[in-house]
C-alpha cells in the first residue's frame, strides 16, 4: 500500500513508517499533521484517483527541521568588473508517515 502526495510543489511516493524530507512546515517538532493533497492511492492491485480520495487521510509526525547543503548563486558580467556571490540553504522538514487510511463519512 502506498500513496502519492504533494507538498511544497513537489510530489512524493510514500509508504507507512517511511521518512520523507519536504520543504519546511511551520509546526513544532513532535506535532502530528494531516497531509491534504493526495494524488493517488494504491492498495493491492486497486488504484484510486480523483474525487474518491477525499475519503482517505495521511497522518505524519514531524521528526526534525534541518537545512539542506549550501548552494552558491553567482551573478557575473564579463569585462565589467562585476561579480556577486550569494549562498542559500533551503530549510527542510523530516516527516515520518504514521498512517495511511480510509475514513468513514462521519470522520472516524
Amino acid at each position: 500500500m502506498y500513496a502519492i502526495i504533494e507538498s511544497g510543489g513537489k510530489q512524493f511516493n510514500i509508504k507507512k513508517k517511511e521518512k520523507i524530507t519536504v520543504e519546511k512546515i511551520n509546526k513544532k517538532i513532535g506535532e502530528k499533521i494531516k497531509l491534504k493533497i493526495i494524488i493517488l492511492f494504491k492498495k493491492n492491485n486497486e488504484i484510486i484517483l480523483g474525487k474518491k480520495l477525499k475519503n482517505y487521510q495521511i497522518i505524519a509526525k514531524i521528526k526534525k527541521h534541518i537545512k539542506n547543503k549550501k548552494i552558491k548563486v553567482i551573478k557575473f558580467k564579463r569585462r565589467k568588473n562585476y561579480l556577486r556571490i550569494k549562498g542559500h540553504r533551503q530549510q527542510l522538514t523530516i516527516l515520518k508517515i504514521k498512517s495511511i487510511k480510509k475514513i468513514n463519512k462521519n470522520g472516524t
